[in-house]
């Protein structure tokens, strides 16, 4: 049984060369099938390669998305943290 409250995004992926995704909600639907009418439509339409569409059903999913394909963009780039205050104690 479909939650009535839940409100499905149809997500859209966009990523023009660089290392960076951008996100955006393209469509809202109340139900899941509604969603998937909407994404399905949106990919037949899709005519760019740098564009993909996703559905998410609520701001974890989407969260969860966007950390993952970060995280696998930055792989091969480790965030390295720098001591701003190199002689200095931290004041905290």
């Amino acid at each position: 049984m479909e939650n009535n409250n839940k409100i499905w995004f149809v997500i859209e992926k966009s990523n023009y060369g660089g290392t960076t995704n951008s996100y955006r909600i393209e469509k809202t639907a109340n139900t899941v099938e509604q969603a998937t009418t909407f994404k399905v439509h949106l990919d037949a339409l899709n005519d760019s390669k740098n564009k993909s569409y996703f559905l998410a059903s609520d701001i974890d999913t989407v969260l969860t998305r966007v950390i993952t394909s970060h995280n696998k963009a930055v792989e091969e780039k480790p965030l390295v943290l720098k001591n701003e205050f190199p002689n200095e104690e931290i004041p905290f």
